[in-house]
């Protein structure tokens, strides 16, 4: 299950509902105290169940219901009540309007006991005598069969699934609208139960940490990680815990067997009952370091450096490893204490974790210089309205004039010569490549500024916006793709009383590029590559084989299939160009065609 959207109301600063959309990688922009840090408790408190309090009500709402509610797409394929008769999130009528689930977790904050009461937000008949079936069990499920003389002919009533979807076929119209349902009782509650198994795991990294021995801001990775295992272990302990309750049982039916024997009224009234289930999670890791001092002892900065590994660590594993449980690492701040240099790093490892299947980051800063790392597809801007209430902005015109203006990001002067790409990824691919070229340094050069001109990066589009009027020369290099249309853009450029000049790739893309032994290195996958194969395509679909999913790659939507794409195109320009040396990139492009952009672009600085 992949999250796409959470909605706050009566929470915090939030009074009103407020939905925040969640792609693969999501950052959380905004001035200090605006409610950035909410949106992650929200989620904190969802997944994990985290406290709540009196307090938590909006100022002006005290005493009315908090909702935290949660969309999932990806959803299981199956939902098994009954062993006999498996069912779907579809057929229970548990989905919205789009096809997706949504969790609505409901407090009362004026309660002594704060517990959440669990609904499923759906398209749910409300005919009468058909609006509740999830909470009745099978006796009252038969009675109300009797009720409104429904046919069960070749219906087996053992079946709750099967006796609900009698009940409603033959209800005829069952005035579907758009509800709460109920998870609490009965197949209801068992819904709820697998769902919360299915459901990915949730790790907060707050900015402001205590400074205790189990201070969580380094015990809170390894506990992720534990906790991950884990969940990929489940079907391994059910067996284990299935096997000891068995042994267990045993062991009492026996002794109940001997007390029958003396006293046989009290060996009746006595049953067998496992008051907890067991916890698998209770392992514990620490660092120390050599003189046996503990990491959380140490400066803060080190302590974040840590965490930043941590995650450069978790991308390369979960990008090595398809079949992994869903995950979603949420990080307050994550340029906290560090260098500016450790800071690209972290975001760039951020990146690449929210590229590999089933994994999610958010991640909240006010900073310019974090904001100028970041895809502008990613970005959600929240300020506060003319009455101090929050609101998210998103993809929005003039979203990245807002935050510009707002945060202060400002176009560097030393700028010289305008690259002009297509996205994101174009920008991975050269900067790796001018590594391997030798004669100009995209990565260190002040003196260069990538323009996306497709959409993409903050600081990209800043540069564009403000320096287009500066008479910088230009460099245009775009895929040949003939779905594009950039030829017509190259020869007008070309065509300009300028040095500016523009060009398109010979092969079909940037990734034809790519060398498959670099490929199958950081994908784990083995495809052909020629100058005209669809890389990014081919390297979803394969990746998509090999994570054992439940749905082949034709039965997936087309926005799935793009998604996944999309995805793949960004680990190929990242990891698989990292894995490229000037062997292997001479063996895919014999003519020196990428050594020509390079030298180009040198040509220009000098």
């Amino acid at each position: 299950m992949r999250l796409t959207s959470l909605t706050v109301e009566n929470f915090r600063a939030y009074r009103e509902p407020t939905t925040l959309s969640v792609p693969d990688f999501t950052a959380i922009i905004g001035r200090n105290d605006v409610g950035k840090s909410t949106l992650l408790d929200a989620l904190e408190i969802f997944f994990n169940g985290a406290k709540l309090d009196a307090d938590d009500a909006h100022i002006d709402a005290r005493g009315q219901p908090t909702r935290i509610s949660c969309r999932f797409d990806e959803l299981p394929a199956e939902v098994v009540i009954d062993a006999r008769a498996p069912t779907t999130l579809a057929d229970e009528n548990l989905l919205n309007p789009a096809g997706e689930l949504e969790i609505v977790k409901q407090y009362d904050l004026t309660a002594k006991r704060i517990v959440p009461s669990v609904f499923a937000k759906a398209t749910h008949p409300t005919a009468d005598g058909g609006d509740d079936l999830l909470q009745l069990n099978n006796t009252r499920l038969k009675a109300r069969v009797r009720d409104l003389g429904t046919d069960m002919q070749d219906v087996d009533q053992r079946v709750n699934g099967r006796i609900r979807r009698a009940i409603w076929d033959g209800l005829g119209d069952l005035e579907m609208e758009e509800r709460l349902v109920a998870l609490n009782a009965e197949d209801g509650k068992k819904v709820w139960t697998l769902l919360q198994k299915k459901m990915p795991t949730f790790a907060l990294f707050q900015a402001d940490r205590r400074s205790r021995d189990d201070d969580s801001e380094v015990t809170d990775p390894f506990d992720t990680a534990i906790k991950d295992a884990v969940k990929g272990l489940e079907t391994q302990f059910d067996q284990i815990k299935e096997e000891v309750k068995k042994n267990v049982q045993e062991v009492a039916a026996r002794t109940l067997e001997k007390l029958r024997e003396m006293d046989p009224s009290l060996a009746d009234e006595l049953r067998t009952v496992f008051r907890a289930e067991p916890r698998w999670a209770g392992f514990k890791l620490s660092l120390t370091d050599d003189r046996d001092i503990p990491i959380n002892k140490r400066g803060s900065g080190v302590r974040r450096l840590i965490l930043l590994n941590f995650f450069r660590a978790e991308a390369e594993k979960r990008q090595e490893t398809a079949k992994t449980s869903g995950i979603i690492y949420a990080i307050e701040e994550p340029e906290s204490s560090q260098h500016p240099s450790n800071q690209r790093l972290l975001i760039n490892a951020l990146l690449n974790l929210s590229a590999a299947e089933r994994t999610q980051v958010l991640i909240t800063t006010h900073v310019p210089g974090i904001a100028g790392l970041l895809p502008q597809e990613s970005i959600r801007y929240i300020e506060h309205d003319n009455d101090r209430h929050p609101r998210v902005i998103a993809e929005e015109q003039d979203m990245l004039t807002l935050v510009a203006e707002q945060l202060g990001v400002l176009p560097d002067q030393r700028v010289q010569l305008l690259l002009y790409v297509e996205g994101p990824n174009d920008v991975a691919f050269l900067e790796h490549a001018s590594q391997l070229v030798g004669s100009v340094d995209l990565i260190n050069e002040p003196r260069i500024a990538f323009v996306l001109a497709g959409g993409g990066n903050l600081k990209h589009w800043v540069n564009r916006h403000y320096l287009r009027d500066l008479g910088r020369t230009e460099i245009h290099i775009y895929d040949r793709d003939d779905q594009n249309g950039y030829q017509a853009y190259v020869d007008d450029v070309n065509a300009r009383d300028t040095d500016d000049w523009a060009t398109l790739t010979t092969k079909r893309e940037i990734e034809n590029y790519l060398h498959p032994d670099a490929v199958r290195e950081a994908l784990s996958i083995t495809i052909t590559i020629d100058d005209e194969t669809d890389v990014p395509q081919i390297a979803a679909r394969a990746v998509h084989d090999a994570s054992g999913s439940d749905n082949t790659w034709e039965a997936l939507t087309q926005v799935k299939r793009d998604q996944k794409t999309s995805r793949a195109k960004r680990r190929l320009c990242n990891d698989a160009m990292a894995r490229m040396s000037t062997a292997r990139l001479r063996e895919r492009d014999p003519n020196g065609e990428v050594e020509g952009w390079f030298r180009r672009i040198s040509d220009m600085l000098e």
